[in-house]
């Protein structure tokens, strides 16, 4: 027909122009803010409660219009949700698997009644979670609360867990910590962000209706993420976990230093995540993919467009016509237009060109999709991307410098790769360090399938049967590894610089009675410190000196972590029953020194000399139970519910650092070192000031064994010295700590920036404590724990569809 505009197929393919969406309603959700007169209380006993006199906060949809105040909490509330939250807990607790497992299921129904009001409260406040996706979640956790009790039989839940997110955060993210918490007994407290928080206060309604106890969920809403750290210094409240963005993870890590609850960050927002094109894959599909990625209005994580060199230009092209015609993106205001101008002639500056779907007006917040073509892996806005519709383009010549590409940024959440070639596809997987990795897709999302994030990406794990164990504790621990109590008034720059304790000068001339002078281990070998100083080992009663022993500092940490990061990559990829017949090795060398073992720990802690002697056989026992351990725990397929294939694999987490503890010198320390090599890692351990003399003497046994050299390192001296040295040094990857509670505090504040996975323990200075861990049990949860510990998950969806 003459001036139609109606378009053929052949001009919708050649364009690629997606249909105009259909027009969203939100006269439910309209509705259900209108009956809460667009002022939202707290959720606290299965009830909303508007206290009287309180501060509020607005939130407005994406045209800026108010759709609705919430509360801001305060201390008196704090306390009520606390109280309730304990109360809640007992009659979770109380209930049999099958009945919570069917609070979770019943819920499936309530959202098939008022999914839409979900739905359409989610679109306006701008928290993407749709209700398939929260069926699916709840499908999920129910048959693990379920299971709980079958399959992980010597676990108990923590207690009261605040869940705390960023205003930025989505409700898919929130819930991924709500439900399996819930799943595992927990009683929760919600802390939203602003955008989650309407969306949640509506599921905690909700999940009362599907017959949840009274308290056993709870939301506290307020004005930042300061309200989650002042929820945490509740006595109540055992355990914190957060995701959202870096900056407020940082600021809570800071805010919750010294209060004893352990804390765990997820920081997914705003992540830089690599997305690679090799010349073996379906261009097409590829940059489909990437423009929808990259330039959706709401996006959780930048991406960077990596292509080999064969084919960039075939990219190029095809980005320039997918581009071709599309409108700008709305930012949030223009202050964000100021930054993408800055960002975008930065990296003109530096020899970038450009793609662009059009000309950006001279004015307003938005922008057009541009692609900044030939940047380097330095550029600014590839190491610290601006907000909005940009997208870095890097090119890459061999699959050797598309992983050092891939690696190249400080965060490791995720990664999409596109080609053909399965071998490579996998290889390319295993060297990247993300959590996830989704080939020939991306953004592929199921409670299945475990979110672990790395570097800079997070210190937990999230969905799969791997992300409910941060909700467990071993049901033998028989107090919680840190005490509640209030933060410690420290100068953190003065933490670890004190005086060091004069050394005690024997008053014996003879030397055949002298002390003896220990060496420590650094890189495979026996030396004195870089100081070249030594510090006097007393006696049980400490009326005098057993022996000397180096005083290590921040350079001979230094030296010990170059020897490990060298090592230990080669170490990870050992087979595992190499990894188990070299453990195996070292359990006979420890029982050919067992003697002289004995002899230092009956010297130094005062046992008896069977007590000393059962001592050394329960560590050759440990040793050969984690030998045992190597190949027997590997991760597995994943059942996700669509056409491909998942993979979770664990991973060691890189060079640990360990301050040991006090109590049973040598089976402790030689449970934690076998732990950590046993997983792929490499340890720098620092031996206690009060016992150091079975660990100087187990060098003997490393002298010997086959280990590779640097993979354990050994330096004695000054414990909070060394501490502030291995907090301070950014290869280490985690840091195990028994010691004082500033020792803990300070690791806390400081471990933030890279981000450490942090283990602590609060010992006391007499028959220290180690947090309620008998090591002479060989508790089947605690060595599972330990091994969880020791590991980071990444998870590998291979698409078929």
């Amino acid at each position: 027909m003459a001036g139609s505009t109606t378009k053929t197929v052949y001009d919708l393919f050649q364009s690629m122009e997606c249909a105009p969406a259909a027009p969203s309603g939100d006269a439910t959700a309209q509705a259900w803010l209108d009956h809460h007169s667009r002022s939202l209380g707290l959720f606290v006993d299965s009830k909303f409660v508007r206290p009287a006199d309180r501060q509020s906060c607005s939130l407005a949809d994406s045209k800026g219009r108010v759709l609705c105040s919430t509360t801001c909490a305060e201390e008196a509330d704090i306390s009520q949700c606390a109280s309730s939250a304990v109360n809640g807990l007992e009659a979770w607790r109380s209930l049999s698997c099958y009945q919570r497992s069917k609070v979770l299921l019943r819920l499936v129904g309530v959202l098939g009644q008022h999914g839409q009001c979900v739905s359409e409260l989610c679109e306006l406040c701008e928290a993407s979670c749709s209700p398939a996706t929260l069926v699916r979640m709840l499908q999920y956790y129910s048959s693990w609360a379920e299971l709980r009790d079958t399959l992980m039989s010597n676990w108990t839940p923590l207690g009261v867990v605040a869940v705390v997110s960023s205003d930025d955060c989505s409700l898919y993210s929130l819930m991924l910590k709500v439900l399996p918490a819930l799943a595992m007994g927990n009683s929760v407290i919600i802390v939203p962000g602003r955008c989650t928080a309407p969306p949640a206060l509506l599921l905690a309604q909700l999940f009362t209706a599907a017959g949840l106890p009274a308290g056993a969920l709870n939301v506290l809403t307020g004005s930042d993420v300061t309200l989650g750290a002042k929820v945490a210094q509740n006595p109540n409240i055992s355990y914190v976990t957060y995701s959202g963005n870096k900056q407020d993870g940082v600021m809570l890590s800071k805010a919750t230093a010294g209060m004893g609850v352990p804390l765990s960050v997820s920081p997914y927002i705003g992540a830089t995540c690599p997305f690679i094109i090799f010349e073996t894959a379906d261009l097409d599909s590829a940059v489909d993919e990437v423009i929808e990625a990259a330039f959706k209005k709401r996006r959780e994580v930048c991406w960077v467009l990596c292509v080999q060199e064969n084919v960039v230009d075939r990219v190029v092209n095809r980005l320039k016509l997918r581009l071709a015609g599309r409108k700008c993106v709305a930012l949030s205001s223009d202050a964000e237009r100021d930054l993408v101008d800055a960002a975008v002639q930065e990296a003109e500056h530096q020899g970038a060109t450009l793609i662009q779907s059009c000309a950006p007006p001279p004015s307003a917040a938005q922008y057009p999709p541009t692609v900044l073509c030939g940047v380097a892996p330095a550029s600014p806005c590839v190491a610290t991307p601006s907000p909005g519709p940009l997208l870095p383009l890097m090119i890459f010549r061999s699959n050797t410098e598309a992983v050092t590409l891939g690696n190249h940024s400080p965060h490791g959440l995720a990664a999409s790769i596109w080609t053909e070639d399965l071998t490579l596809a996998l290889e390319t997987a295993k060297s990247l360090a993300v959590g996830s990795v989704w080939v020939n897709s991306h953004s592929v999302l199921d409670p299945c399938l475990p979110v672990s994030g790395h570097k800079d990406s997070g210190t937990s794990t999230d969905g799969g049967q791997e992300g409910l164990f941060q909700f467990l504790c071993p049901s033998s621990s028989s107090s919680p590894p840190l005490p509640h109590s209030s933060p410690i008034p420290m100068d953190y720059s003065k933490f670890g610089t004190g005086a060091r304790p004069t050394a005690v000068i024997p008053g014996d001339s003879n030397t055949a009675s002298a002390p003896q002078s220990y060496l420590q281990f650094v890189g495979g070998k026996a030396c004195k410190s870089v100081s070249g100083s030594s510090v006097a080992v007393q006696s049980p009663g400490g009326g005098s000196v057993l022996a000397y022993c180096p005083d290590g500092g921040r350079k001979d940490v230094r030296n010990a972590v170059e020897a490990a990061a060298k090592v230990q990559p080669g170490w990870m990829k050992k087979a595992p029953s190499a990894r188990a017949q070299s453990l195996h090795a070292l359990a006979k060398g420890l029982e050919a020194k067992r003697r002289d073992l004995s002899t230092s720990i009956h010297v130094q802690t005062g046992l008896s000399v069977d007590e000393a002697d059962r001592e050394v056989e329960l560590s050759v026992g440990r040793l050969s139970v984690w030998a045992a351990y190597c190949d027997k725990i590997q991760g597995g397929s994943l059942p996700v519910p669509k056409p491909g294939t998942a993979l979770s694999i664990p991973e060691p987490l890189g060079v640990l650092g360990v301050v040991l503890p006090e109590k049973n010198p040598l089976l402790s320390m030689v449970t934690i070192l076998a732990a950590a090599i046993a997983t792929g890692n490499a340890i720098i351990m620092v031996p206690s000031e009060k016992n150091p003399l079975p660990v100087l003497a187990f060098i003997q046994v490393l002298q010997s064994s086959d280990l590779p050299a640097g993979l354990v390192n050994v330096i004695t001296g000054s414990r909070d010295q060394l501490t502030v040295a291995l907090a301070n040094h950014s290869v280490i990857k985690a840091i195990w700590y028994w010691g004082s509670a500033e020792g803990c505090q300070y690791l806390q504040h400081t471990c933030t920036s890279p981000l450490k996975t942090l283990r602590l323990f609060c010992q006391k200075d007499e028959e220290g404590s180690d947090g309620g861990k008998d090591w002479t049990r060989s508790d089947p949860a605690l060595l599972e724990d330990m091994w969880r510990n020791a590991v980071e998950w990444k998870s590998v969806w291979i698409s078929t569809a």
